[in-house]
């Protein structure tokens, strides 16, 4: 059975479990980082020097960081589909998952941590306020991207909505503006429709 280790609030986590979940995939997660410790252990550093999560272990193959792993499982077991036959379209999806963890993830990730990991008194807002317009300029280039098209890679959801879903979510259920995205809006409603969004994508954001 394939086997996860990883929090089930850290967003990359989640791109590791909505593509399983999406794939009726039977895996075992087991908690690991933040509170719950474990990525530190000799045991499981030996697995992922980085310390890091996720972790994914399919059948003594191991495998760390979450877009790799996305992709790893969508070309395994959703050849054709999840792992689109035409590579420009699949180049197109590995594109937007670049951009969301060379892009996205820098700027918001200061923004999420001010606001929602760390106590009012303790607060950086200029950091926080630097991070805001960074993503606001960011997604700005997914809402136009969205104009023509379903989804992140075109007509068809895939590895690229797989990617994007869990940050989006966080970012557009964090307390702080953002301005009006309609083409995300609907993108992230179709989303939110899938049985497997709704039990992996779900609120409060910690």
């Amino acid at each position: 059975m394939l086997k996860l280790w990883g929090r089930l609030n850290s967003i990359n986590v989640q791109k590791a479990v909505l593509t399983l979940e999406e794939l009726g995939l039977p895996y075992e997660r087991t908690d690991a980082g933040l509170e719950f410790g474990v990525n530190k252990s000799a045991e499981y550093l030996a697995m992922n020097p980085n310390g890091l999560v996720p972790t994914l272990n399919d059948d003594g193959f191991v495998l760390w960081e979450s877009n790799a792993i996305t992709r790893y499982l969508c070309a395994r077991y959703a050849a054709g589909t999840f792992w689109h036959e035409d590579l420009r379209i699949r180049a197109d999806a590995d594109r937007w998952m670049d951009w969301q963890a060379t892009t996205l993830s820098p700027g918001m990730g200061p923004c999420f941590a001010g606001l929602v990991r760390t106590p009012p008194e303790k607060r950086n807002l200029d950091a926080i306020e630097q991070g805001r317009v960074k993503t606001i300029k960011a997604v700005a280039m997914l809402e136009a991207n969205l104009a023509d098209r379903e989804y992140v890679a075109g007509a068809d959801y895939g590895m690229a909505d797989l990617s994007l879903a869990p940050i989006m979510h966080r970012w557009l259920n964090m307390p702080c503006e953002r301005g009006d995205t309609p083409n995300v809006a609907r993108w992230y409603g179709r989303l939110m429709a899938r049985p497997a969004c709704q039990r992996v994508l779900t609120l409060p954001i910690t």
